[in-house]
């Protein structure tokens, strides 16, 4: 259905840029062959008004004409529907480089490669490197997830998604629907930040821990989608960054870098273990547990007992 009306408003389209002067509904309903199988006239005039209003909402500029034997007729004027040439200096040209060659793999690098080539057209001289100014750093956005796909046209199209997801402190994952919002890169992890149909409320999923298969599911959206700012103000609490408290952990001497280099204060306890003040906020548990034996938390006592239970979860396999 989709792929007959897409041909269907693509022929419509080019007969009304292809002529010289305005095609009545009559004429278009000869040239065009899914018009010609229309059941009746009535279905055909419902069929066009809607072609024409699509093609309108697509930015088509289609003028209604009427002869003088009262005839009215469609055309779209090329010069009305050309857009003005593409100009960019230098600088423009290599910014859009740069951010074409930064998707590396999945679905996007396809699309990034010919965006690459369309710039060149554009203004981007072939000798030109865009990370001429940048010496060896080379950006890239690593899609290392099979779910990163799905979601990704999930989120474009605006369609609900299942999976099986198992939490940190799970030992077997667990079926989940999701009215999938964005994706985000935080820290290296893609994360999904949509809203959880069985729970009612907000969640934040990393993509590493989705198991099998992403399914698309039928049906509107039941919860508004929040603006992209929000979306990444969830993200990042979720993962541990926006910190409302402290926390006080040991850390044995020599370990744990990326933690002193976010603690408040440090103190040698001597024996090969130094005490940390460090930010504390949601998902701080599942960063801890990565240090394994290296870390130990004194207080506050919840966020120690969720450290504990995500060990315990691990330990269980």
């Amino acid at each position: 259905m989709a792929i007959a009306k897409a041909e269907r408003l693509m022929n419509l389209a080019l007969c009304l840029l292809g002529t010289r002067r305005p095609l009545s509904k009559r004429e278009l309903r000869e040239s065009i062959e899914a018009y010609l199988e229309a059941s009746s006239d009535d279905s055909f005039n419902r069929m066009f008004e809607r072609d024409k209003d699509d093609l309108r909402e697509l930015g088509l500029v289609i003028e209604t004409v009427e002869n003088l034997d009262g005839e009215v007729g469609y055309l779209a004027r090329r010069d009305s529907n050309r857009l003005p040439p593409i100009t960019l200096d230098a600088e423009e040209a290599a910014a859009l480089g740069l951010a074409a060659k930064v998707w590396q793999q999945a679905r996007l690098a396809g699309a990034a490669s010919g965006a690459l080539q369309k710039l060149r057209a554009a203004g981007l001289p072939e000798d030109v490197d865009p990370y001429e100014a940048h010496g060896a750093l080379e950006p890239r956005i690593p899609v290392h997830e099979a779910a990163f796909e799905p979601l990704m046209l999930a989120c474009r199209d605006r369609r609900p998604v299942a999976f099986d997801y198992r939490k940190a402190t799970a030992a077997r994952p667990e079926p989940r629907l999701v009215e999938p919002w964005a994706l985000e890169c935080w820290r290296g992890h893609w994360y999904l930040a949509g809203w959880d149909r069985d729970r009612g409320a907000e969640r934040v999923f990393r993509l590493s821990r989705i198991t099998g298969k992403v399914r698309t599911r039928g049906g509107k959206y039941t919860a508004q989608v929040p603006d992209v700012v929000t979306v990444r103000e969830t993200v990042a609490s979720w993962a541990g960054d926006i910190a409302d408290r402290s926390a006080l952990i040991r850390l044995r001497t020599g370990s744990g870098y990326p933690l002193r280099a976010k603690a408040a204060s440090v103190r040698e306890l001597g024996d090969g273990w130094d005490e940390l003040e460090i930010p504390y906020g949601h998902g701080l548990d599942a960063w801890l547990v990565e240090f394994g034996p290296d870390v130990v938390v004194l207080e506050p006592a919840e966020l120690r007992a969720d450290v504990v239970d995500r060990l315990r979860a691990v330990a269980k396999g």
